[in-house]
C-alpha cells in the first residue's frame, strides 16, 4: 500500500512515493514546474518511478505555493467585488467594484433594505470584465441572508464563479473577510488548473486513488471542496513542511525553515503540531479570515529577482527564471548572456520602481493571451515580439522603435501572460560551481554583468549577494520569533539596532547583542545547505538537515486528516443572560435561528451542525469520522453581594468533524483482515 505525495511550488514540483506500512520513502524525484502547462512538471517528477507500484496506491495527496505566491507576487483571475452595507477600504485591488446598500446589525436584524436594483446594475456592468465574483455584505456573519440574494443573482446573470464572505470564516471583521473572499475568487482558476493537471497524470498512469489536497493548517480535503475553498491552500506547502519536518526528524518542537524557488517559510512546531493563527493567515501583508498555521512567509527564494539598482543591490520577492535554467531552454540566450557580460557599464540612475529597472540580463517570454484583457497597440507588438524566443525590454524597443519604459510589463505579469527571466541566488550557487544543475555558464555571465555595475569582483559581488541572503534570512527567523513571543512584529529604532548588531555580530560603541535560540532550526527544500549553515552559526544553535528534507513537503502532505469544522456563536437574548435557560439566538454559516431556551440551541448545534459537517467531510472525501464539540461559555461575575451568580455573555460552540479518505481507510482495513486471518 503506498501514498503517492506531490507539492507543486513556484520553481519545483516534488514527488515522493512511500510505504505506508513502513513509512518508507520508496522514490523520490523533482522537476522544474511548469507553469503554461503544470501536468508537465508533475508527469517529469515521477517519470523515473517503478510504475508497477502505481496500482497499490491508494491515497495521492497535494501541497503546494501556488496560492501562495500567485497573492505574493499579485498574480490570479480579474475579480469583481461587490460589498453591501459597507464599503471596502481598498486593502487589496479588485478589477471591478461595486458598493450597494444593505447589511445587518450585530443581531442579525437587517441594518438596510437590499438594493436588488443597483446590485443588477453592477452585476450587468462586470459581464464579460472579470474571471470571478466576491460578495461580501456587513456582519453576514451574523446573518447571510444579503449574500445569499446576491449569489443568487450574480448566478443567473454570470457564467463565473461566485464567493460569499460568509461561506469562508465566521469571524467578525469585515474588511479582513473581504479580503479572504477576493483572494478566494482570484485563486479558483489556479487551484482548478493545478489538480485537473494532477488528475491528467494520474488518468495516464492509471491510479484509482482519492485526490486530496492539503490546506493550510495541515489537515487535506478533497478535489470539490478545494474548488469552492481554494483560499484555504494558501500556506499548504509550508504546513506540509512542518509535518514533513517532523516526521523526518522526530523532533516535536522546532523552528522549520523551508526554502523554495519563490519565498521562504518559517514556523513553529510546538508538541508536533503547526501552531495555528486562530486570528488568521497574514499572506502579502494582508489579514486573512483563513485559519492556518502561523508562517511567516516572506519573498527570499532561489528564484528571487536579483537587481543591481543604480549602484545599490537589491532582491526582490518576484519570482523569475535563472539564467541557467532559462539559458538551458532556450540555447539562444547564451550568446546573449556573453554579449551583455562583455559591455562597459555604464551610470544607470537609481529607480525608485525596481519593476522599471532595465537590465541587459533580463528577458521576457511570452506565457500566454488572456481572453478580454485589454491592452495597448505597444504591448500587442510586445507579446508578439517575445512569443517565440526571450528578449530584453532593450531588444523589443528597439525592434519595434517604441521606449521601453511604454510597455507595461508589469500588468503583463501580475496576469501570468508574460515571464521574466534574470540573475537569482539560484545563479549565485551555479556561478561559484557549489550547485551545478544547468548551465552555469549563463549564471557566471550574469554575475559579471552584475558585478561590474557594483564594482566588484565577480568572488566579491557572489560574496556579498550571498551575505545579503543569509542576512535577510537571519532577519526573518528573529521576526517570527519576536512575533512568537510579543504578537508583533514592528520594531522600534533600538530593536532595529539590536537585531542588525546581532545579525551582523558587530560591535558598537558601548554594547554588543547576543540571542540564542531555545529549539532547533530543521530546513526544508534544495537550498538549505547553501544558506543556513552561516544562519546557525550567527545563532550558534543546532541545525538539521535531515535525508530527503529536499521533498519533505511531498512527505507531509500524505500524513493529513480531512477535517470539516464550523462555528457557532449562541448569544442570550438582552437582559436574559442570568436566566437558568435563557431564550436566544444561534449565529453560523447556516444563518440565524432563534430558539427558546439556550437547550434548544444545543439540540440544534448537536443535530443540525454535526450533520452538516459530517456531510462536508463527506464530501470532501472522508470516511469513519470521529466527531468533537468544544464548548466555551463567556461568563460574567456580577461581584460581591449578588452570590456566586453568573451572567452569561455568549457561548462559543466549535464542531469539528475528522477522518481519513474513504479508499485508505478500505485499503487499511482489508489489509488487516487478510494479516489477521
Amino acid at each position: 500500500m503506498f501514498g503517492l505525495g506531490f507539492d507543486t511550488g513556484g520553481t519545483y514540483t516534488d514527488a515522493v512515493l512511500v510505504d505506508l506500512d513502513s513509512g518508507k520513502v520508496v522514490s523520490k524525484a523533482k522537476a522544474l514546474t511548469t507553469r503554461d502547462d503544470l501536468s508537465i512538471g508533475i508527469r517529469n517528477s515521477v517519470k523515473g518511478f517503478d510504475q508497477k507500484h502505481f496500482k497499490d496506491v491508494v491515497m495521492v495527496s497535494l501541497s503546494s505555493t501556488l496560492a501562495t505566491n500567485s497573492i505574493v507576487e499579485g498574480k490570479g483571475c480579474r475579480v469583481g467585488l461587490i460589498s453591501v452595507g459597507e464599503q471596502f477600504d481598498n486593502s487589496i485591488p479588485v478589477d471591478e467594484y461595486a458598493f450597494v446598500k444593505g447589511g445587518h446589525s450585530l443581531s442579525g436584524e437587517e441594518q438596510a433594505p437590499l438594493d436588488e436594483d443597483s446590485v443588477k446594475a453592477a452585476l450587468k456592468s462586470m459581464k464579460d470584465k472579470v474571471d470571478g465574483v466576491a460578495i461580501t455584505s456587513f456582519l453576514s456573519v451574523r446573518n447571510p441572508d444579503h449574500e445569499i440574494r446576491v449569489k443568487k443573482l450574480a448566478t443567473e446573470m454570470l457564467n463565473v464563479p461566485i464567493v460569499c464572505g460568509h461561506e469562508l470564516s465566521s469571524s467578525l471583521g469585515f474588511n479582513e473577510r473581504t479580503v479572504t473572499s477576493v483572494m478566494n475568487a482570484r485563486l479558483i482558476p489556479i487551484i482548478k488548473e493545478l489538480m485537473e493537471s494532477v488528475k491528467n497524470v494520474m488518468n495516464e498512469h492509471k491510479i484509482k486513488a482519492p485526490l486530496m489536497i492539503v490546506k493550510g493548517d495541515g489537515s487535506i480535503m478533497g478535489e470539490s471542496v478545494a474548488l469552492g475553498r481554494p483560499i484555504e491552500t494558501i500556506l499548504s506547502g509550508p504546513a506540509s513542511s512542518l509535518i514533513g519536518a517532523k516526521n523526518l526528524t522526530g523532533r516535536m518542537d522546532a523552528i522549520v525553515v523551508d526554502i523554495g524557488g519563490t519565498t521562504t517559510d518559517i514556523g513553529i512546531l510546538r508538541n508536533g503540531h503547526p501552531r495555528l493563527e486562530k486570528e488568521g493567515a497574514v499572506i502579502g501583508g494582508r489579514r486573512t479570515r483563513v485559519l492556518a498555521a502561523e508562517i511567516a512567509t516572506s519573498g527570499i527564494g532561489g528564484d528571487s529577482r536579483l537587481i543591481v539598482n543604480g549602484g545599490k543591490f537589491m532582491m526582490s520577492s518576484l519570482r523569475v527564471v535563472p539564467l541557467c535554467i532559462a539559458a538551458d531552454k532556450w540555447p539562444v540566450l547564451k550568446e546573449k548572456l556573453k554579449k551583455a557580460a562583455g559591455m562597459e557599464t555604464r551610470a544607470t540612475p537609481e529607480s525608485l520602481n525596481a519593476a522599471n529597472i532595465l537590465q541587459d540580463i533580463e528577458f521576457f517570454i511570452k506565457l500566454k493571451d488572456i481572453q478580454h484583457v485589454v491592452l495597448s497597440e505597444a504591448d500587442v507588438q510586445f507579446m508578439k515580439s517575445i512569443s517565440t524566443e526571450p528578449k530584453s525590454l532593450n531588444e523589443v524597443g528597439a525592434e519595434l522603435d517604441i521606449h521601453p519604459f511604454i510597455f507595461n510589463v508589469m500588468k503583463m505579469e501580475e496576469l501570468g501572460m508574460i515571464q521574466r527571466i534574470g540573475i537569482t541566488p539560484t545563479d549565485l550557487l551555479h556561478a561559484e560551481e557549489s550547485y551545478v544543475q544547468y548551465d552555469a555558464e549563463a549564471s557566471k555571465n550574469g554575475v559579471e554583468y552584475q558585478s561590474k555595475r557594483m564594482r566588484m569582483t565577480q568572488k566579491e559581488f557572489i560574496d556579498y549577494a550571498k551575505d545579503f541572503v543569509v542576512y535577510r534570512l537571519s532577519e526573518e527567523i528573529l521576526r517570527k520569533l519576536f512575533f512568537e513571543e510579543t504578537g508583533t512584529m514592528s520594531l522600534d529604532v533600538v530593536g532595529k539596532d539590536m537585531m542588525d548588531k546581532f545579525i551582523r555580530h558587530s560591535e558598537g560603541l558601548d554594547y554588543s547583542c547576543r540571542i540564542s535560540l531555545n529549539k532547533p532550526i530543521i530546513g526544508i527544500g534544495a537550498p538549505v545547505a547553501a544558506y543556513l549553515p552561516q544562519v546557525a552559526e550567527k545563532f550558534n544553535v543546532e541545525l538539521l538537515l535531515p535525508e530527503h528534507s529536499e521533498v519533505g513537503n511531498a512527505i507531509g502532505a500524505i500524513t493529513g486528516s480531512i477535517t470539516e469544522s464550523i462555528d457557532v456563536l449562541i448569544s442570550p437574548k438582552a437582559g436574559k443572560g442570568g436566566n437558568y435557560d435563557p431564550p436566544c439566538t444561534a449565529f453560523s454559516v447556516l444563518g440565524r435561528v432563534p430558539f427558546e431556551t439556550s437547550s434548544a440551541a444545543m439540540e440544534y448545534v448537536k443535530k443540525d451542525c454535526v450533520a452538516y459537517v459530517e456531510e462536508r467531510a463527506k464530501l470532501a472525501g472522508a470516511d469513519y469520522i470521529d466527531i468533537k464539540i468544544d464548548v466555551n461559555e463567556k461568563k460574567y461575575s456580577l461581584g460581591y453581594g449578588f452570590g456566586e451568580d453568573q451572567v452569561v455573555l455568549e457561548t462559543e460552540v466549535k464542531v469539528t468533524a475528522v477522518g481519513k479518505p474513504k479508499q485508505f481507510i478500505r485499503t487499511q482495513k482489508v489489509q488487516k483482515s487478510e494479516y489477521e486471518l
